[in-house]
């Protein structure tokens, strides 16, 4: 179906050991929505992006992508999506350009000259091909991060703070490019990032997830009304300060 949902996510639950981080996290993505997943340090982001990502398993629960339980399916469902993090960074030693052949190698990327171009130019670097990727500043690593993420117009995206450590004139390109880009293909991102007004910006709903758990879903807006703040930043900070207790009997749905 057209419309049907890209990630349904149902109860994931995640320990090691003894330690839970990630507890019943349901979650679903539309075609072309972004979807911002938020949480403090440790509240469970990296947990949730690596079970959707397949490089774990969780302990229980139901993952089905593009309709399909993920694990058994993992290899050709990866061939639809694309993955980008400020932490996680590209061969060093080799050069922008031989970095975005060899991915669109691995991707099948038809016409890969013209689309690596097509994108260097569209973030402002096409001088940067010829450059080793290990000497690049954050916001230029940053923006071939990006190259590599929609070198095989991926149906869904998953971006780790694509704008952390970059100043505000490169972070505001990064949100007008991904933005831009996703309306123009339909892409279904999930997004995270520390920066509120990333996720104000660029993104369609929210989910706040708070020691593994999930305390808030709606758009930005429906979110703030539902903690009585005026920024998310305050509901951020609100919900980081905030007793287990207290933000989990007030979790709901923002409508």
């Amino acid at each position: 179906m057209k419309d049907a949902p890209v990630i349904e996510a149902m109860h994931l639950h995640k320990a090691f050991g003894a330690t839970v981080a990630l507890e019943d996290l349901s979650l679903t993505l539309r075609p072309n929505e972004i979807l911002g997943l938020l949480g403090v340090n440790g509240a469970g982001k990296t947990t949730a992006l690596n079970i959707l990502l397949g490089l774990t398993t969780p302990t229980r629960g139901t993952l089905r992508v593009f309709g399909q339980e993920l694990m058994p399916n993992r290899v050709d469902i990866l061939k639809r999506c694309n993955f980008a993090s400020a932490y996680v960074s590209l061969p060093g030693n080799l050069t922008v350009g031989q970095n975005l052949w060899t991915f669109a190698q691995i991707y099948g990327v038809k016409n890969h000259k013209a689309k690596i171009t097509e994108l260097l130019e569209l973030l402002e670097i096409p001088h940067l091909r010829s450059r080793v990727t290990g000497q690049l500043s954050a916001g230029e690593a940053t923006r071939v991060q990006l190259c590599k993420a929609f070198l095989n117009d991926p149906e869904l995206l998953l971006l780790d703070e694509p704008t952390a450590s970059l100043d505000p004139d490169i972070s505001d390109k990064v949100r007008k490019f991904v933005r831009s880009r996703q309306q123009a293909q339909r892409t279904a991102i999930i997004y995270t990032s520390h920066n509120m007004r990333d996720i104000e910006e660029v993104c369609d709903r929210l989910l706040f997830i708070h020691k593994g758990r999930v305390v808030a879903e709606g758009t930005p807006t429906a979110v703030m009304t539902l903690f009585q703040q005026e920024s998310l930043e305050d509901v951020f900070i609100q919900i980081a300060r905030s007793e287990a207790g207290d933000v989990f009997g007030a979790a709901k749905t923002a409508k």
